[in-house]
């Protein structure tokens, strides 16, 4: 036991997560609503707070009560720095709206999950993601991963917050199909647009293995909301910039 202790605290030091759960498998699609996650709502887990949200101007909100931003008269969005970034060559950060098997908001929200993806461009790569929405359309062990020109899918507050085309950038359901369309998003969706078409080598919807894992402070300190109980990682520190792919290839959806 105590060399298995000893093992879970190396883990923890040199890559920033530790696991508390055995993996699991599941899949993905991808999304950018612009709308306030449904783990920014207080009494959803027990957490410190909920999900940061930020108002039409992307500053960070104090009112956890604020009506959504995908509704008539909501001024509460998802706020720009929950968009993915890479952290090495072969693994990035970033947030995503779960559905879980035998699982609930009280038991995802806030927490994180070390992906590993299985098929597609990234295979074998890695992405950590908070989960701060649920996915009301998905399937169970679904990852709707959040990056900004991924598709607006039922619900668009961009429009409102950015002044995004109606159905959002690109198909409502995968988004832009081309990098050089990151070119025109508003600059501080610029880096997470490029993701996409860089580190994650534009997979389309790839398959994963999961498990739950100790959240990294570089995402706690983004999202503001640690689950009770929980003492964030140190992680990995800074940004890595990846190659771009050359040849995206969409599917026409992806929400």
């Amino acid at each position: 036991m105590l060399v298995s202790l000893k093992q879970i605290a190396l883990l923890a030091l040199v890559t920033g997560y530790a696991s508390v759960e055995a993996q699991k498998t599941g899949k993905t699609t991808r999304y950018w609503d612009c709308c306030k996650g449904s783990c920014g709502w207080s009494g959803k887990a027990s957490v410190n707070q909920p999900i940061q949200s930020c108002d039409k101007s992307d500053n960070p909100l104090a009112d956890m009560a604020a009506r959504n931003g995908c509704e008539n008269g909501g001024t509460a969005y998802m706020c720009s720095n929950q968009s993915p970034w890479a952290v090495s060559a072969d693994t990035s950060y970033g947030f995503a709206a779960v559905k879980l098997a035998g699982g609930n908001e009280g038991t995802w929200c806030c927490a994180c999950y070390k992906l590993t993806f299985t098929s597609g461009p990234a295979k074998g790569k890695t992405h950590i993601v908070q989960a701060t929405n649920t996915g009301g359309d998905l399937g169970n062990n679904h990852f709707d991963l959040a990056m900004p020109g991924g598709g607006v899918g039922l619900f668009n507050a961009c429009t409102n917050q950015y002044g995004a085309p109606p159905n959002g950038w690109g198909k409502q359901y995968g988004g832009i199909s081309s990098r050089s369309e990151c070119d025109a998003f508003p600059q501080k969706l610029k880096a997470g647009c490029y993701w996409r078409f860089d580190f994650f080598a534009n997979s389309d919807n790839p398959d994963v293995s999961f498990e739950e894992v100790t959240c990294p402070k570089q995402l706690t300190d983004k999202s503001r909301c640690i689950r009770n109980g929980q003492t964030p990682t140190q992680g990995i520190d800074g940004t890595y910039t990846a190659a771009a792919t050359a040849a995206p290839k969409p599917r026409s959806y992806g929400s």
